[in-house]
């Protein structure tokens, strides 16, 4: 009946920069540091585990000699997301 939550996307701060990243096209690290509270260490290694389980993709550059990082969702970042949701409300419906 009910269907297994992805473990990935189950983490608070996991879920808020995918969240952040559905209704964008991208963002740089300091937005989503910004909008999620979070730690810069933190983050850094939430961002590393979306990224591994191929959810996000990860650009790093510089910009004007500061470290730059963008983050972007990819297709299987984006079912995974709507996957999610679907469980979710089906938790919250029965």
């Amino acid at each position: 009946m009910f269907r297994e939550l992805d473990p990935i996307l189950h983490s608070q701060l996991r879920l808020a920069v995918m969240s952040l990243l559905m209704s964008v096209e991208e963002a740089e690290f300091n937005f989503l540091k910004e909008k999620t509270g979070s730690t810069s260490g933190n983050l850094s290694v939430q961002i590393d585990k979306l990224k591994k389980a191929e959810y996000i993709s990860v650009t790093k550059s510089f910009r004007d000699n500061y470290p730059l990082t963008i983050c972007k969702k990819t297709k299987k970042g984006i079912a995974a997301f709507e996957n999610y949701v679907d469980c979710l409300k089906k938790y919250l419906n029965s």
